[in-house]
């Protein structure tokens, strides 16, 4: 286990991540609302305290703004779906139904129990190693309000997770639900493609006129609002390119800061566990040290002989098979007993016997790298990056309030700003929310609030300086708005035809296909064009798509054969034959995992059934006018 946690350092920034990310949302919302001017009027209500529509926002400008960093090219109408907006609104409530309860039922994790889970657990052991503490300050965290927000997360699941645990359904339930969801069906089919009745389609003008006018089908066709705009971005890395360093000061920084240049000590070190972990009795844990202590004598006595002993008595099973080695790592990897036991060693010494919450370790030092000054030619580079950088922060904080300055106080034109900072004007169409894959100032969510504000889209005045991004300024200016609208026929005739084509000829494919089906089920159709028999299921689609594979292990099978119509998608339309109904693959798995797995699906079941009573209990309610507003709101195609 030792070895575990010093190999998986990148697992455990991974897991620390998990747990930060998912909750921070929660965590920022009601500090992030106080900043804003959204509306403080309450679209949910929970134990009486309301949540606003400003917190609302704020959670879901947060959410897509991570869904972006994960997904650059995502599409932005994915990104701010009504589904979406729900659901963070939903996680809003359920956050706050829970923590109602922790509060009025006094649930508390106490600082014994909050130190008993870090000590154990084996990813949150080094919760206090540089690493840790690297990772969460770049999440805006420290290690005491990272353990508030776990502290609050233990208290929450306390609500709920017992539900779970307690449920108990036996293996017979499990295997009845695990072979109606397996089951097997032998069948044939037979496909209609809209694509084999495209060709004899030809559309005159009025059908077309006539189709373009269906509201349903316009609206594909209908061009977003937008607005042709010009702006400018002050951005320190563009200032950065133009700065000069003076060799002089990169000399004096080398020699300031020598210890940043030197290289990191790392050690290298073997050791001999014997476990004797919290849960083991006095008698027991006395017995492990006087083992300990006698394999340090046979250590000392034969110190060549260190790595034989560790692979014939070590409990750590990762390090015992190397003799012992945990090759080499700095400060901050392991626990702090050990750290310290190796960090007191010379080369070639062995420690005496070190307590950890593993047991007890006999340690050997066998090498030691690292700990000199790295030459001033391989870091000159460095620096000088350095300091560029800081003279472009120095030079962009000068220039930001001028900038702001400028661009309002000159708001009928952007070249005044242009001319006054060396900036060039660049032009662009943009819509109320990021293109997929825009980058820059065009990515920026707030710079295009401002653009499509009633005073930029009227008066085509400049907008106020916005932080785009990461040091970078920018004010635009719209020069033509568009409004929503709906191109002429003409424009768009030759898309307006293939729809058209597309649609009439998935009628024909379904219409077609009816046919047979009544065919078949009259019994007085032959079997020509049907597949050669075949057996699906759930877990074995075959060449069904999903959409079919659904119809077909829905229908009823009560009497067979059967025949069913199926609407594949995309055109398709499939008439399927069922022979046979076969009992479950029981290869695909076993009783004892389906019964794992049951008991884990039941729990879940039970689980959501207590919370919807705990809501009803603690009257949380979401305002009906609020998801009607985000359904309205949402981006038309």
């Amino acid at each position: 286990m030792f070895d575990f946690v010093r190999k998986h350092t990148r697992l455990f920034q991974f897991v620390l991540l998990i747990l930060i990310l998912p909750s921070f949302v929660l965590l920022g919302v009601e500090g992030y609302s106080r900043f804003l001017d959204g509306s403080n009027a309450a679209i949910a209500t929970v134990d009486g305290a309301k949540i606003t529509q400003a917190e609302w926002d704020a959670a879901q400008r947060q959410q897509v703004e991570r869904m972006r960093a994960q997904m650059p090219t995502a599409d932005p109408k994915l990104l701010d779906s009504p589904e979406l907006r729900k659901n963070v609104l939903e996680n809003l409530v359920r956050e706050r139904v829970l923590a109602a309860v922790v509060r009025n039922e006094h649930r508390s994790i106490s600082d014994k129990q909050l130190e008993d889970i870090i000590r154990t657990d084996p990813q949150l052991a080094a919760l206090r190693g540089p690493e840790a503490k690297a990772i969460l300050a770049a999440q805006g965290m420290t290690v005491d309000s990272f353990l508030v927000r776990l502290r609050q997360e233990l208290e929450m699941n306390s609500v709920l997770a017992p539900v779970a645990q307690s449920s108990l359904p036996t293996q017979a339930s499990a295997g009845l639900a695990f072979d109606a969801l397996l089951q097997q069906r032998e069948l044939q089919f037979q496909g209609f493609a809209a694509k084999d009745f495209a060709a004899t389609l030809k559309p005159t003008d009025a059908d077309l006129e006539t189709y373009y006018k269906d509201p349903k089908v316009s609206v594909k066709f209908q061009l977003p609002e937008s607005a042709d705009i010009e702006y400018v971005a002050l951005d320190q890395s563009a200032l950065q390119a133009g700065v000069t360093v003076n060799p002089d000061d990169v000399q004096k920084f080398y020699k300031e800061n020598s210890a940043r240049f030197t290289l990191a000590e790392e050690r290298r070190a073997s050791h001999i566990l014997v476990k004797a972990g919290a849960d083991m009795s006095a008698a027991d844990k006395a017995k492990a040290k006087a083992k300990a202590e006698q394999l340090l004598a046979d250590a000392r006595k034969n110190p060549a002989g260190f790595a034989d002993l560790a692979r014939k008595n070590s409990d750590d099973p990762g390090s015992a098979e190397r003799g012992g080695d945990l090759d080499y790592f700095g400060k901050g990897a392991m626990v702090k007993p050990f750290e310290d036991a190796v960090y007191a060693l010379k080369k070639g010494e062995i420690s005496n016997v070190v307590q950890s919450d593993f047991g007890y370790h006999i340690i050997m030092l066998t090498d030691v790298r690292g700990g000199e000054l790295r030459p001033f030619d391989s870091v000159k580079a460095e620096i000088e990056a350095d300091l560029r950088k800081q003279l472009a922060q120095k030079r962009y904080t000068e220039l930001a309030e001028d900038f702001g300055n400028t661009v309002y106080e000159q708001s009928d034109s952007l070249k005044p700003a242009a001319d006054k900072f060396k900036l060039t004007i660049q032009k662009a169409t943009v819509q109320r929310k990021p293109a997929p894959g825009a980058t820059g100032p065009l990515a920026s969510q707030k710079l295009l609030d401002a653009v499509f504000t009633g005073d930029s889209l009227n008066n085509k005045r400049n907008t106020e300086a916005i932080e785009a991004g990461g040091n970078q300024l920018v004010s635009a200016r719209v020069v033509k708005h568009n409004a929503a609208r709906l191109p002429a026929l003409a424009d768009v005739k030759a898309a307006v035809a293939a729809a058209w084509v597309g649609d009439h000829a998935a009628q024909a494919a379904v219409k077609a296909g009816q046919a047979r089906l009544a065919e078949l089920q009259k019994g007085g159709g032959d079997a020509k064009g049907l597949s050669e028999p075949l057996t699906v299921s759930r877990a074995k689609p075959g060449p069904l798509p999903q959409k079919a594979l659904d119809q077909v292990m829905r229908a009823d099978a009560g009497k067979l054969p059967a025949y069913v119509g199926v609407d594949a998608g995309e055109g398709n339309f499939l008439v399927v034959r069922i022979a046979k109904v076969l009992p479950r693959d029981p290869a695909l798995i076993d009783a004892t995992r389906a019964a794992s797995q049951y008991a884990q699906a039941w729990g879940a079941a039970e689980m959501q059934s207590y919370y919807n009573v705990l809501k009803a209990e603690y009257k949380a309610t979401i305002k009906p006018a609020a998801l009607k507003a985000t359904a309205a709101s949402a981006p038309v195609n």
